[in-house]
């Protein structure tokens, strides 16, 4: 046991290996200069090997293109850079900064030779950021797809730069690096560029059967705002968590991940705010689908199949599908008439051999259990995590087929205005949770039935909340004459028939 105190003990060791470095690098001066270069190389390499393997470090380069040509960017250094942007700290001397219109945050990464430390389940990571030129001979790639550039002399020197990182940790914690930090990262950015990502409106382009471009839709409206029924609004955020939380369970259920929501009422209940809200909450972007604006069945299959995962897909008054249901009665109803007019079976082609424009028109007209195939069928397997939203004025007038879960999971009645939307509404214009004309205001609901944007307009009108709220009790009023008036009229119409 040695007698020296910890300090003591603790400075000869430094100045052994300090001793010890030094004559190394002295014995690798001497050799070079004397050993042949092949037994010096012979010796470095094995000294190099020696002190790797005392050394407790280990070193994982993640280089920002990766394959033979080195044209396809590296995934791993785009999360690398997206998630070490939330790690920086007053250390990093160094940053770059940057934003483009589909982000709503400044995307933020560390320079090159800067160094930041994270921490990863007890395992302490050191990331170095590497910037180097890269010399490029007639052409190049830049960063990645649709940055390659050519020049007009191919013998023209351009320089590039090209990122790396370098990660060093105890070799211990290798496994643990590789199998569990990298897969975290990678999810970690993906959430991050989610969180940053605006909400983008996409609708058909009817001239080439394609999604247009889309525009960026920055419309306020939030669950928080909503003037809506707060104990449906609880039960439909719950269940909106609920799909996306439900990953594993559809896989389980063997149930494509797609959940459908019929939102029916007369025009005014807050449908398209609804979906806005929607749209926010999950960040999802919206794709508006006309179908009157489909020319076919196979245009609607494209449309589908170029929908991303997290979107919402939005067919408005999905009534009018019901007239594609009367399109094949027509069809059939005219197969019959031929064959009773002629006595021969129905045949699609004339005389000549050609088929006629208002066959051809039919032909590609979307049609019901088209529709439904698409929506129901094997088609719907090919995509994941969306959201279906179908809206009516009239649900009475849709088919069963359409009700059925698997295509509407979820039925959401836009009613008339009620007291929990009227208080949200005037929290909303006015900033008010009570007042003392709100008793009088319930009680003329009760009476009259007004929508949701019908209130809204009049609470538009003043800012002063004693004279917006009055002027709230006077729509009241005179909706209650118009009606009574009405009634009257139809009353007497009524009788002057019956005289008849």
């Amino acid at each position: 046991m040695s007698s020296l105190p910890n300090g003591e003990r603790a400075a000869t060791v430094l100045s052994a290996a300090a001793s010890l470095a030094a004559s190394a690098m002295l014995f690798r001066t001497i050799a070079s200069d004397l050993v042949p270069g092949e037994v010096y190389g012979y010796f470095s390499s094995t000294l190099h090997n020696i002190f790797r393997y005392l050394s407790s470090q280990h070193t994982i380069i993640i280089e920002e293109f990766k394959g033979n040509q080195g044209h396809t960017v590296n995934e791993l250094i785009e999360a690398a850079e997206v998630y070490l942007g939330t790690k920086t700290s007053p250390a990093v001397r160094k940053l770059r900064v940057g934003k483009d219109e589909e982000e709503k945050k400044l995307a933020v990464t560390i320079d090159g030779d800067e160094e930041i430390v994270d921490v990863f389940e007890d395992v302490k990571v050191t990331w170095r950021s590497i910037s180097r030129q890269v010399e490029s001979l007639g052409f190049g790639n830049m960063g990645g797809e649709g940055r390659t550039f050519w020049l007009e002399d191919p013998d023209e020197t351009v320089w590039s730069e090209e990122r790396s990182y370098e990660l060093s940790f105890n070799k211990k914690h290798k496994d643990k690096v590789l199998n569990s930090y990298f897969p975290y990262i990678l999810e970690r950015a993906k959430a991050i560029k989610e969180e940053s990502k605006v909400v983008k409106l996409h609708a058909v382009n009817t001239h080439h059967g394609c999604w247009r471009d889309a525009i960026i839709l920055d419309h306020p409206m939030t669950f928080q705002t909503l003037a809506m029924d707060s104990e449906l609004k609880m039960a439909l955020l719950e269940d909106l968590d609920n799909f996306v939380k439900g990953k594993a369970f559809y896989k389980r259920m063997g149930k494509t991940w797609r959940r459908g929501y019929l939102l029916y009422g007369p025009s005014g209940t807050g449908k398209s705010s609804l979906i806005a809200a929607m749209a926010n909450h999950l960040n999802y972007d919206i794709y508006d689908m006309d179908l009157t604006g489909v020319r076919s069945n196979d245009d609607l299959r494209l449309l589908l199949l170029a929908m991303p995962s997290k979107a919402i897909l939005v067919i408005e008054d999905v009534d009018c599908v019901v007239n594609l249901q009367n399109q094949e009665d027509n069809e059939e109803d005219r197969e019959d008439r031929e064959e009773a007019t002629t006595g021969e079976p129905y045949n699609p082609w004339d005389e000549d051999g050609w088929v006629t424009e208002d066959e051809v028109e039919a032909e590609n007209q979307v049609t019901l259990s088209g529709f439904l195939n698409l929506i129901n069928g094997l088609l719907s397997c090919c995509s994941e995590e969306q959201i279906l939203v179908f809206t009516t004025n009239h649900r009475e007038q849709l088919d069963p087929a359409l009700l059925r879960p698997g295509c509407i999971d979820m039925e959401i009645h836009m009613s008339y205005c009620t007291m929990s939307a009227f208080k949200q509404l005037a929290w909303n214009y006015l900033g008010l949770y009570d007042h003392p004309l709100f008793e009088q205001i319930e009680r003329l609901m009760g009476e009259v039935k007004v929508t949701p944007a019908e209130v809204a307009g009049e609470l538009m009108k003043s800012k002063d909340a004693g004279v917006s709220l009055q002027g709230v009790i006077e729509f009241f009023h005179k909706k209650i004459e118009q009606n009574e008036a009405k009634a009257a009229k139809d009353n007497g119409s009524t009788k002057g028939l019956e005289n008849i």
